[in-house]
């Protein structure tokens, strides 16, 4: 993931086009074909060895003959001849290729590599950036640059496409041309060789031409890359995608239910959501989508209202809304009342609101008003069928009048035809969304909620945890080390028995049943009379997965002998069902008393591209055939915790209701915390099972639990898509004061704090951080301090004990790096009522020491003139300065790697 050279692909001053031909029908004919045609300004340069003029065009014999250096190639020859083509274009100094040829990685070369390998190795010699092979270009109609081989060029506008597919491509500028759809670039990745999703995230989340991004996936290559890149962009503008390729025609062979449950593209959904993004399941809806997001005014929660003057186009929106997991408002009494002061007595009296076939517009004008002002009321539907005795254009006209000054969210949906066409276009010239059918109206403020609710993922804050949150990772890893050192194969995953399974989840402080193991039938008798009855009886054996599935499970057993005879059976069933498996005894456990609990399952399961995962669902024996789970990618928090949870059908079971307790919902969060923790802690767990976990009102309890496990081939953070926060760079130090203060990275958590250290600073220190005065700052930008991706950011705050006890933040240095790890700009601000205490030395000091220790080339920041004392903070840490003339700012910069 990098920007280098990006702009040589997004802005050139000029374009080669090598295998340039004046073959009708040819790739190399269409390309030069479609840059000439485009309107681009800059000089275009034809190779061809074999003509003197390519379209009437002055051609050149080879690349080393051009009479410059263009900044970007389009490289249309066979695909044997490409790794050269790409040399010669790196020796001349192009700092982009474009790649239409396909077939490079099926193409051996002489010395057995791809064609594909040699050209990136001579691309990498160069520093020259490849976009493709296989794919269909690059058009930017901004500025006329359509360096493609498509059948049609793009209308200019404000909304990125990026694909993995050329004929998906041409698909959508075809369509989007007949609906006057514009992009500020369009791109097609091809094989994505050299630059990805990653790349053209971080290109376009901060151009200023793009409004929106949309994605075409098929698949991913780099699940940090991506995931960094997207959560990035998104912090900056809406980015929606299509992921293709939702069912696999298989699914592997997982030994534990997490394996088998988590599909992969349920893990991409999972990925999606939280990078704040929105996936879509069609092109069609990826272009509403992006337009209801740029149009509609964002609700401030769930709950929709839907207006109408028809029962049976309400009916249709409100089973669409439901059936996709939307909510419906309840009206308080207060609303039905002004509804009834409003409305003839033959309306509906509920939600939702059906005001009578007959509605003139002033019916439609109060009652939309009414709901527009409901505290139970997040977002109104407005829907109408066209009769013969109201006008269809008046209502409409109704409603924008009595809506203007209001600040709901409102939608539309005029259903019909001919009679309401004047209708639709009224709406839109007031820039009120407006849809043709009911389902497409409901489908549009599910995009609103989905985006609110992923965005809120994105720039999370959770509250602390309830309870402290300890782990014996030291005890759990030594465990897990033993079992390893005793597996015949040091590459093959082994599985856990359940004893030493259930020690890993009790070093993580989840609570588990009291397990006993016996040898045989007779001891298992005698271990059960020492519990106390009734007792659950499990096999233990080597190579069965599922224990219940070859009758290796018996509860309830209330005497040694039908405890005695149950082992004898379950001898004999497994050495019917398994024989392949060694058993090694059984486990014996008292069974836990508690009624009216929830069989839950939780685990992990490793996918192929994004990682471990944590898995969370409704439990038992029939776990996979319910199919109620929900998947979320670690690290979590309880707020994640809680999202992952309220994902699943059985979350409203949990909520409690017909005289059944509702569970403790932190101690399962807690819990699911405690699962992802494991993820980053042993990076030799591949897949675990907690099955069942029993959840009600006096916490969590987990009966039955598995864990395969593998060599490690790293730590665990740098298998996870997102970075954890790394616990490693605490450290404590003390002021000249005598103090004691602890510097350590910055937290969602901190954002309460970062306020009140704010709110304590003084106007210089404002002044000389914000560069002018800032009176307070929202939640969305202060999110964006608190919660950072500590992949390309850093923050340092230094903290310490207040004497009213609790903490409070002193001093801040944060960082953000180029997605190349070249250049990383600083700032940093430390009270004023704490200067001469070295709090801003050991700051600065701190986050050099870091950037340096990542391979970042040089710390860049700006410093306003006046600011001595930083200034001479940068003097005394090296930092070298120059003033920008006219600005009042000096730049200071520190060379890392020198």
């Amino acid at each position: 993931m990098s920007l280098r050279a990006l702009d040589k692909l997004f802005a050139p001053r000029s374009v080669a086009v090598i295998g340039a031909s004046a073959d009708e029908g040819s790739v190399g004919h269409v390309v030069l074909r479609n840059l000439l045609a485009g309107g681009f300004s800059g000089p275009v340069l034809p190779v061809n060895p074999r003509r003197k003029a390519v379209a009437g065009v002055l051609a050149y014999a080879d690349v080393a003959s051009l009479p410059e250096a263009p900044d970007l190639a389009l490289v249309c020859t066979p695909p044997a001849t490409v790794p050269a083509m790409i040399e010669a274009a790196g020796a001349k100094g192009i700092g982009a290729a474009i790649v239409v040829t396909a077939g490079l990685a099926r193409t051996k070369l002489a010395d057995g590599t791809s064609a594909q390998e040699a050209m990136l190795a001579a691309a990498r010699r160069y520093g020259t950036r490849i976009l493709g092979p296989n794919c269909l270009g690059l058009i930017v109609p901004r500025i006329g640059l359509n360096a493609s081989f498509a059948h049609t060029s793009a209308l200019a506008g404000e909304i990125a496409f990026v694909s993995q597919s050329g004929a998906l491509g041409t698909a959508v500028l075809d369509w989007a041309r007949a609906r006057g759809i514009g992009f500020s670039c369009f791109v097609s990745l091809g094989d994505g060789a050299d630059i990805g999703f990653g790349d053209m995230l971080d290109a376009l989340g901060s151009d200023p031409h793009t409004r929106a991004i949309l994605l075409y996936i098929e698949s991913i290559s780099s699940r940090r890359n991506f995931m960094s890149a997207a959560r990035a962009a998104a912090r900056n503008k809406p980015v929606l995608a299509v992921k293709a390729g939702r069912f696999a025609d298989g699914m592997r062979a997982a030994q534990s239910h997490t394996g088998a449950l988590a599909g992969s593209d349920e893990v991409y959904d999972a990925a999606l959501r939280r990078a704040g993004m929105l996936r879509v399941f069609s092109v069609e809806e990826l272009f509403e989508a992006v337009e209801t997001l740029a149009r509609v005014r964002r609700p401030r929660g769930d709950r929709l209202a839907v207006l109408t003057n028809g029962g049976g186009i309400g009916v249709m929106a409100v089973d669409r809304l439901i059936e996709d997991g939307g909510r419906l408002a309840v009206l308080a009494p207060e609303t039905i009342a002004e509804l009834d002061a409003a409305l003839p007595a033959t309306w509906s009296r509920g939600n939702p609101v059906d005001i009578v076939g007959d509605a003139d517009g002033a019916r439609y004008a109060e009652a939309a008003r009414i709901l527009a002002r409901a505290p139970e009321v997040d977002a109104l539907l407005v829907m109408h069928a066209p009769t013969a005795v109201a006008n269809s254009t008046e209502a409409a006209q109704a409603v924008v009048d009595a809506l203007r000054a209001e600040s709901a969210t409102v939608l539309t949906s005029w259903v019909g035809g001919e009679a309401i066409a004047p209708a639709r276009r009224l709406f839109a010239r007031e820039g009120i969304p407006t849809f043709h059918t009911p389902e497409a109206a409901v489908r549009a403020f599910l995009h609103l909620i989905r985006y609110r609710r992923n965005q809120e993922m994105l720039m999370e804050t959770p509250p602390s945890a309830p309870t402290e949150f300890t782990v014996s990772a030291t005890a759990a890893r030594l465990m897990v080390e033993e079992a390893l050192a005793r597996a015949p194969d040091a590459t093959a995953s082994i599985v856990l028995d359940e004893l030493q399974s259930k020690a890993v989840l009790a070093a993580y402080g989840i609570p588990t049943v009291e397990t006993h193991i016996a040898r045989t039938p007779a001891e298992a008798a005698l271990k059960a009379r020492a519990i106390g009855f009734p007792v659950a009886l499990k096999i233990l054996a080597e190579g069965i997965s599922h224990k219940s599935d070859v009758g290796g499970v018996d509860l309830f057993l209330d005497s040694e002998p039908t405890v005695e005879n149950a082992a004898k059976r379950m001898l004999r069933l497994v050495a019917a069902r398994a024989p392949e498996a060694r058993v090694i005894g059984f486990t014996v456990q008292p069974m836990a008393a508690r009624p009216g609990a929830h069989e839950l399952i939780a685990g992990i399961a490793t996918d192929p591209i994004f990682g471990p995962v944590v898995l969370f669902g409704q439990g038992g024996t029939a776990v996979e055939t319910i199919a109620d789970r929900a998947i979320a990618l670690p690290p979590l928090n309880l707020n994640l915790a809680r999202e992952l949870v309220a994902r699943t059908r059985v979350a409203r079971l949990l909520r409690g209701g017909r005289g059944r307790a509702p569970a403790d919902m932190d101690a399962l969060g807690l819990a699911l915390m405690r699962v992802a923790q494991m993820i980053v802690d042993i990076p030799e767990i591949v897949e675990m099972d907690i099955n069942p976990l029993l959840a009600d009102a006096q916490g969590v309890l987990a009966l039955d639990a598995r864990i395969r496990i593998r060599a490690a081939e790293g730590d665990g953070a740098s298998r996870l898509s997102i970075r954890p926060y790394p616990q490693e760079l605490e450290e404590t130090f003390t002021l000249q004061s005598g103090r004691r203060a602890l510097l350590r990275p910055i937290r969602p958590e901190d954002e309460p704090e970062h306020y009140e250290f704010i709110s304590k600073l003084s106007p210089e220190d404002v002044r000389f951080r914000f560069f002018g005065m800032v009176r307070e700052l929202p939640h969305s930008e202060m999110a964006r301090f608190t919660q950072i991706d500590y992949d390309r950011e850093m923050a340092f705050i230094a903290s310490a004990e207040r004497n009213g006890g609790g903490r409070e933040t002193l001093g801040v240095v944060r960082t953000a790096t180029d997605p190349d790890n070249q250049r990383a700009e600083f700032a940093i601000v430390v009270r004023s009522d704490l200067g001469g205490q070295g709090l801003g030395h050991h700051l600065l000091e701190k986050m050099i020491a870091y950037c340096r220790a990542r391979g970042t080339r040089s710390i860049v920041g700006q410093v306003m003139t006046e600011n001595a004392r930083m200034r001479e903070l940068a003097r005394n840490l090296g930092f070298g300065q120059r003033l920008i003339p006219g600005e009042g700012v000096v730049e200071v910069t520190l060379d890392l790697q020198s």
